[in-house]
This record gives C-alpha cells, structure tokens and sequence, in this order.
C-alpha cells in the first residue's frame, strides 16, 4: 500500500478486485482529529418556543368557529410547480383556508402568470404573485425566495410540487438524463428547503414544508420502468426526515405526500392505457386519483392540525400500495 497525503490520494492492491486509485479528502490524522457537528434538538416544555405546543382553541368560540380554526392556514406560502394541475389544486385549498399571500414558482411564466391572476382574482382578499424559476438553479431560488418575503412580508410555508417523470429501461438510461431526473426531483427540493429555511429562521417565526414523494418511493412500479424517478422520490423521503430533525429546533416541521397514480395531465393519452389498465387492477378502488383529492392532506400539513406532524409521509393513492 502506498500514500501520497500530500497529493490527497491513496493507492490500494486487493487480489480480488486489482489495483485502485482512490482519492481521500485529508490524511489520516486530520480524520481521527475531527469533531463532528451535532444537531440541536427543541425543548417544547419552554412556554413560548417555537416547538411548544400551539395554544388551546377558544372554549368560548362556537364549534364551527373552533372547527375552521383548527385548518385555518396562516401567512404565506411558496407552492413550487404551481402552474401545474396539483399545483393549482393545492393552491387554491391553501387560499380557501386562509393563506394571506401566495408566490407561484414555476419555469412556465405565461402559464403561471396566467394561473396567478385567475387565482387573485378569486380570492381579492390575497395577494397572489408568480415568478419563473428553475428549481435546480441555487442563486435563483436564493433570489426568488428572497423576492417572496420582500413583496409578501414573509414565507410562513413551502409546498414543494415541481417535479418530472421519467420512463426508461434501466440499461438505456443515459447519465445525463439520470443526473436530470435527480436534479430537479431531489436537489431541487433540497435547494428550495434550504432557501425557505434560511428565511423562516431569520424571521424567528417557523413554518411548515410539504414535499410530494410518491407511491414510487415505497416500491417498484409496475409495468412502466422508471428507476431514477423511483430513487429521486425515494431521495425527497429520506431527506424530509433528515430535515425535519434538524429544523425543528426553529419551529419548522418538514413533511411529504406521497400520491399515487393522479387524474392529471401526466397521465393523459391512449399511449397510456395499456399501463393505466395495470395500475386500476392493482388498485382496490380502481380509480386514479383527482388533483382535490391531495389537498386535503395538504392544508392539513400546513394548517394548525398538523402541528405535531413531523417527518412524516402520507400515502394519497387510494389502496394502491396495500397489494
């Protein structure tokens, strides 16, 4: 064996696998040197922090007062892939629970543009605004994030829906079109989580984010080969948990959604039918799902009722993991 610390390499001979350079970040005494960071746990007993538990409802408020308190949605929020159809479905809801202001991201800026002024238009009360970005580009989702809280006064939430497909077998599955799935399903999400985090935490007032996993995450689909989008989903749910250890600290609770297969446009044409007839069979109620029908749980994560949900995935799919 021989080192070369100073050129930061190592050289290793294994009779079985035969002669490999590895590079190494740092020799072996900076290694055993090191000290780890550690994460920072809450304290929810402190009356005040930003983990405590919210206080009760009103007793003196009527029930349906108490009920709609219970979902209200406060603030504002950021819905990534906003002009899309779950986008748009999960907007409204939020806007139908209160939201205060809304910034739609999306790459499609006539599309979103469009969507943003019908959706101002149907609730005058708020401010709703879009801005076109890139998920996978770090200084513009810095900047677009920081363009939120200068025109909204806060983000209070993220909801996390830009997202792509991609069918191919295993074998023909080019590294560029791998790095691509996994850039904008998994680095993307990190990269609009870390954008909000540093902003909630700034603003010492906490906040929620909500990620679309997906049934892809829990097993293998089938008939459609789709090994990158099943990583990168499954990427977005291990990193929701790591999230949702470290930011709770700051009062942010980290979630995901995982749907199954959804009635939007994604799945539209003949093209699909042979595949969707699968999917039904394997379904107990052999039906896809309606964008409304993920908004549910969507407000919910966002909403006072989530309060004490962290780190967690919620399937949305009708049964179609049971089998």
């Amino acid at each position: 064996m021989s080192q070369e610390f100073g050129q930061r390499s190592v050289t290793t001979r294994d009779d079985e696998i035969g002669e490999v350079l590895q590079t190494v970040p740092t020799a072996r005494t900076d290694l055993t040197g090191r000290v780890l960071p550690q994460m920072t746990l809450g304290d929810g007993n402190i009356p005040g922090s930003l983990v405590a538990p919210p206080p009760p409802l009103p007793r003196s408020a009527s029930p349906a007062s108490r009920a709609a308190a219970r979902f209200r949605v406060e603030g504002n929020a950021i819905v990534t892939g906003g002009a899309g159809d779950l986008g748009l479905a999960a907007s409204r809801a939020l806007l139908e629970h209160g939201l205060r202001g809304l910034m739609l991201f999306d790459l499609n800026a006539a599309d979103a543009a469009a969507k943003a002024e019908a959706l101002q238009a149907e609730f005058p009360q708020a401010t709703v605004r879009f801005t076109k970005v890139d998920v996978t580009d770090a200084l513009a989702v810095d900047a677009a994030v920081a363009e939120t809280a200068r025109l909204l006064g806060s983000v209070d939430a993220l909801v996390g829906l830009a997202g792509m497909v991609g069918c191919q077998h295993a074998v023909d599955t080019s590294p560029n079109e791998w790095n691509r799935v996994l850039s904008v399903n998994t680095t993307g999400v990190f990269l609009c989580a870390q954008a909000a985090a540093k902003q909630m935490v700034k603003q010492g007032t906490g906040g929620s984010m909500t990620f679309i996993a997906s049934i892809s995450a829990h097993r293998v689909n089938y008939p459609q080969p789709q090994v990158s989008y099943n990583v990168s989903k499954a990427g977005v749910m291990a990193m929701v948990k790591s999230l949702a250890a470290e930011w709770a600290v700051h009062g942010i609770r980290v979630n995901s959604v995982s749907p199954g297969y959804m009635d939007t446009i994604l799945n539209e044409g003949v093209g699909l039918d042979a595949a969707k007839n699968v999917w039904l069979s394997r379904n107990p109620m052999r039906r896809m799902g309606q964008p409304d029908e993920l908004t549910g749980v969507i407000v919910l994560l966002t909403s006072r009722a989530g309060s004490y949900i962290n780190g967690a995935d919620i399937l949305v799919d009708g049964g179609q993991t049971v089998f």
